[in-house]
């Protein structure tokens, strides 16, 4: 059974770990922390700052203590995203205003999004799906003329452009996540990218469990102190350091991920043009992340046959996010009265297919061999 997702070694992650072990400082903002946050820092090519965190999940709350995200408060996101993009600010009290995705690239539909603000409406969340970038000048022109600040979730956006500038550069914030099924991975983990100087401090005061450690332990101050609520949002330098190998190999993992992405494409072609099956969509002015290959099937009943078919030749292909306006939690918070039809339809169409980068070529012929042999 050829996998859907495979982590593997592509550097020195076993030798890191060896020297961050023998080092004898293990715990957090030790020296592949500070090296991970350097090269992230390089990715981005601005004045963004990178602080290494546990997860996508808690960076995205970090978010939202910095932005002090209230009861009452609302926060706007796509409904077709992971749970975190929305829970993180729930979890501040925040009521959380669904609004559906474009049917192209799947990714936030900016042409409902004026009409979706209120006074009330503190922050957007953007999602990066599939590592292709939101209509940003369009989101961005619209935030900024009512004052509202965007969180980028780019968990699927690293090395992914808009337009020529970096995913993850647009607004106040940006998360990212180093989970398995991620390009650069460390197992569990993230970054928060913080775009404006002003909220470096406060946010390195959050992640230290709301003290000021940091700065005691640049020499800033003579001791530190409970400052304001937080939690231990640090990494551990053993991941960090599995992590810091991976963004040293980065060039390498993303040309094999881009190969593998382009096999598919080409191949899958003819057959899911002849199948009334759409393949990705990336607008010309978008460079994609290569994070998935996925396709969306032309109804719930096929896509379910597919995957049993792909199932029955040894390929296990997975589907992707349940709407998350339509989740028990969200149907209890009355958060569901809104139209997210296309979200609702791409969840029952869509298929993605193995993509990690030692899939061998004949691994890679065998996935498009089972695909080609399925009949609608």
């Amino acid at each position: 059974m050829i996998p859907f997702n495979k982590s593997t070694l592509e550097g020195r992650e076993i030798e890191q770990i060896l020297r961050s072990a023998l080092s004898g400082a293990i715990a957090g903002d030790q020296q592949y922390s500070k090296k991970s946050e350097r090269l992230l820092e390089e990715v981005f090519k601005s004045n963004s700052s990178a602080k290494i965190t546990t997860s996508c999940t808690h960076a995205l709350e970090i978010s939202a203590m910095l932005l002090d995200i209230k009861p009452g408060d609302e926060v706007i996101v796509p409904s077709f995203t992971f749970v975190s993009t929305a829970s993180a600010f729930a979890m501040r009290g925040a009521e959380i205003k669904f609004i559906d995705v474009r049917p192209d690239t799947l990714n936030l539909d900016e042409s409902k999004l004026e009409t979706a603000i209120s006074t009330r409406t503190k922050a957007i969340v953007p999602v990066h799906y599939a590592g292709v970038g939101c209509e940003m000048d369009t989101i961005m022109a619209i935030t900024n003329r009512h004052g509202i600040a965007v969180v980028e979730d780019n968990a699927h956006g690293l090395f992914g452009k808009y337009k020529g500038q970096p995913l993850g550069t647009f607004g106040r914030f940006a998360t990212q996540s180093f989970h398995e099924t991620k390009n650069i991975t460390c197992g569990e983990g993230g970054a928060i990218v913080l775009n404006n100087p002003e909220d470096i401090e406060l946010c390195e005061i959050i992640r230290e469990k709301g003290t000021n450690r940091t700065q005691f332990f640049r020499g800033q101050v003579d001791k530190y102190s409970w400052r304001e609520l937080g939690s231990s949002y640090v990494m551990s330098d053993i991941l960090a350091a599995f992590l810091h190998a991976q963004l040293d190999s980065a060039k390498q993992i993303q040309a094999k991920r881009a190969k593998i992405w382009n096999f598919y494409d080409q191949e899958l072609a003819s057959w899911t043009s002849a199948s009334d099956i759409k393949r990705p969509t990336i607008p010309t002015h978008c460079e994609q992340a290569y994070h998935m290959y996925y396709m969306l099937l032309p109804d719930l009943e096929s896509r379910t046959r597919f995957l049993a078919h792909l199932r029955t030749n040894g390929v296990h292909a997975v589907f992707h996010y349940l709407p998350l306006h339509l989740s028990d939690y969200a149907v209890r918070r009355n958060w569901n009265n809104v139209n997210c039809s296309v979200s609702v339809d791409v969840s029952e169409r869509l298929v993605r297919l193995p993509l990690y980068t030692s899939l061998s070529l004949e691994e890679q012929q065998k996935v498009v061999a089972a695909c080609q042999s399925f009949k609608l």
